[in-house]
């Protein structure tokens, strides 16, 4: 016999959970539907030729391959093994630039996109880390060119999303790539790759220390100047606490060179733009910090996280880019999107015990007593489905108490009694388990008075 068991780096939920999962989904689907966004789809599987086109060996160590019907493909890895044609998603970036870039000529522009899908990746095996997991991404894609307006509006959009989750206090962090790289550019550090070196070690100033991280810069792997490196340090420790803090912050960097400039000026807009779209301000600041990877993004970038939970780290990461498609078009295409990894961000709500197993899917428990009066039972559940209900028959009699106890452990919080009496009275009697306490009510005003009770109770909430 095998034994039953999941293969490592996936979640699987009891059902209970998973409704507390597929609520969450539902919340942010219904925040990204709110602010326009359109729903898309794509394979699971993408031609391998197609998904690798951007990514590097180390992505593609990672990439779960398919194996066609008993052959594989003739196309050749960068050290001549053969690998199959088709390979799993990674990320649902690149599918969404093959997306717009195959269904250009039928898209309306800007293209305001949400997914929310599965992808898969060969991660090392360690805690609340997934091979397959949920990512939930907006993006507004724009041809020839996109307003940094819109940069403002997909903060607005997930502080609509978190703040219906009601996971906490929370604060949408940005910063700028052009301001990044023109600061950069002042200290002397104007090659790209080398700045993308300088901010790796940089990101290792809250697990190392400034001392580690300042004596690495000044090494003989780096060389940069002491003082070049002192004020690289200050400037990335830059954080702001209000609006006004931001712009001053921002004012305080005066005329620099043109990068610098472009990135206080896009930086000032999304910010006021921002406010406009009433996020209140103690959920948005600066945080110069924020990089988000160098070979990809190009202005806006952003990371949330949660105030009281800082060790999560970022729940929701994002930014504008160039050209998304330039290796499938020669349209210039480019954007701006943020993404939640919702199988991760589950997980560790769980683990800090912000997120709770939740009530049942099913509202009411109709019990059976006497397989004669299945027939009314069944009646009442056809009444309280036409009326919204979500209701359970339970289809054998047994006995009440064991009934009652089946329910309690499902979830279920109404649970409704159809006995001889009550069937004679036109009566149900219902046992709220939530609240434990009981009452008859008449057949005919059953659904209307659950609904109430199940109203307040949203209310009260």
């Amino acid at each position: 016999m095998i034994k039953p068991r999941t293969p490592p780096g996936v979640m699987e939920l009891l059902p209970r959970d998973q409704i507390a999962f597929q609520r969450m989904l539902d919340t942010i689907r219904r925040n990204f539907e709110r602010f326009g966004f359109l729903p898309v789809e794509t394979p699971v599987m993408e031609l391998t030729e197609v998904l690798l086109t951007k990514s590097g060996g180390e992505t593609e160590r990672q990439v779960y391959f398919v194996e066609s019907t008993g052959s594989r493909a003739n196309a050749q890895s960068g050290d001549g093994r053969a690998v199959p044609e088709l390979a799993l998603r990674f990320d649902l970036t690149v599918p969404l630039a093959r997306y717009v870039a195959e269904h250009e000529a039928e898209l309306a522009f800007p293209f305001r996109r949400y997914q929310m899908q599965r992808v898969y990746r060969g991660e090392r095996q360690q805690r609340g880390r997934y091979r397959e997991f949920y990512q939930c991404d907006i993006d507004v894609i724009g041809k020839d060119s996109l307003s940094v307006r819109y940069d403002a509006e997909l903060p607005a959009c997930i502080y609509a999303v978190f703040s219906e989750l009601d996971i906490g206090a929370f604060t949408i962090e940005l910063n700028n790539r052009k301001l990044l790289r023109g600061f950069f550019e002042s200290q002397g550090v104007a090659d790209g790759e080398l700045q993308a070196l300088v901010l790796r070690e940089v990101d290792k100033v809250g697990k190392r220390g400034v001392d580690y991280v300042r004596d690495v810069l000044i090494g003989s792997s780096f060389g940069l100047p002491s003082e070049a490196v002192d004020k690289i340090l200050d400037f990335i420790g830059v954080r702001s606490d209000s609006h006004e803090d931001a712009l001053a912050k921002l004012a305080a960097l005066g005329e620099g060179n043109e990068s610098l400039n472009q990135g206080v000026a896009e930086l000032r807009e999304v910010l006021e733009l921002i406010r406009a779209l009433g996020v209140p301000e103690s959920n948005y600041a600066l945080n110069f910090s924020i990089a988000r990877g160098l070979d990809y993004y190009t202005g806006t970038v952003y990371e949330t996280t949660l105030n009281d939970y800082p060790q999560l780290g970022s729940i929701c990461s994002g930014g504008r880019y160039e050209d998304l498609a330039s290796h499938y078009t020669k349209s210039k295409l480019p954007g701006v999107g943020i993404s939640i990894g919702l199988t991760r961000l589950f997980w560790q709500l769980q683990e800090a015990k912000l997120v709770s197993t939740a009530d049942s899917s099913v509202q009411v428990l109709i019990t059976q007593m006497d397989d004669a009066h299945l027939p009314q039972c069944l009646a009442l559940a056809s009444e309280l489905r036409a009326a919204g209900l979500n209701t359970e028959v339970v289809m054998e009699a047994s006995k009440l108490g064991k009934q009652f106890k089946y329910a309690d452990r499902a979830g279920i919080r109404f649970v409704v009694v159809l006995g001889e009496n009550e069937i004679a009275k036109g009566t149900a009697t219902v046992k709220d388990l939530r609240r434990e306490d009981q009452f008859e009510v008449a057949c005919s005003e059953l659904a209307r008075t659950l609904r109430v009770e199940l109203e307040q109770s949203r209310v009260m909430k």
